[in-house]
């Protein structure tokens, strides 16, 4: 199956959007990666930024060094030089989990399972961080097995702990730090995903591989 053609969308007078696709998929989201990597290998004078996401790549250019038509230019040569076997270096991450959540009974039971096998399913699955957001160092992980979906709750909790680990319909993830937060919690780690501190401050980067580890930790 040949790949859709890469678009490019006007974001604002500072700001392109480069979309490769519309769904999730691993192969796609490693696209948009290595088209991040490339465009910061060799940045064109005045660009600024890339922030990925799951099928899009959103570009930040300072618009006195550089046109939207000097950068729609260049990031077309750049998607025809991308090769994805010049991927970055990755991880695998391995969390520890206490399968202990408010919403794991939740989830046993919409997904007609018991809950021993929502965790041997949820374990039982290598993830892909697709990006990272809404909070600092918050990973979404994908693809989460079709038997695990669930939507997420009609309205989210005012306050989800730090190492709350959560689903909601084909993604998983963990919490970082405290915050609000819509997606159904069936576990916790000890685990600390975003350090200031710390060099790098977050514990994923987008394209690593995660590794759910079920845990007896307090």
């Amino acid at each position: 199956m040949s790949r859709p053609a890469a678009r490019i969308f006007t974001l604002s007078d500072t700001a392109l959007l480069i979309r490769l696709g519309e769904v999730l998929d691993p192969a796609l989201n490693r696209r948009v990666h290595l088209l991040a990597a490339a465009l910061k290998a060799a940045p064109l004078p005045g660009f600024l930024e890339c922030v990925p996401g799951y099928a899009s790549l959103t570009v930040h250019y300072d618009p006195l060094a550089l046109t939207e038509s000097e950068v729609r230019t260049w990031l077309k040569t750049r998607l025809h030089l991308v090769e994805e076997t010049a991927q970055r270096p990755t991880q695998t991450i391995e969390v520890p989990v206490v399968y202990n959540g408010p919403d794991l009974d939740f989830v046993a039971e919409t997904c007609h399972l018991a809950p021993d096998e929502v965790i041997r399913l949820h374990c039982g699955t290598r993830y892909t961080v697709y990006m990272m957001g809404f909070t600092p160092g918050f990973p979404y992980l994908g693809i989460l097995p079709e038997a695990l979906r669930v939507p997420r709750l009609p309205t989210p909790r005012a306050r989800v702990p730090a190492g709350s680990v959560a689903i909601a319909g084909a993604q998983t993830g963990i919490y970082p730090v405290e915050s609000p937060g819509g997606w159904r919690l069936i576990g916790h780690t000890p685990l600390t995903l975003f350090d200031p501190n710390r060099t790098p401050p977050f514990l994923f980067a987008p394209g690593d591989e995660v590794r759910f580890l079920p845990g007896n930790m307090a």
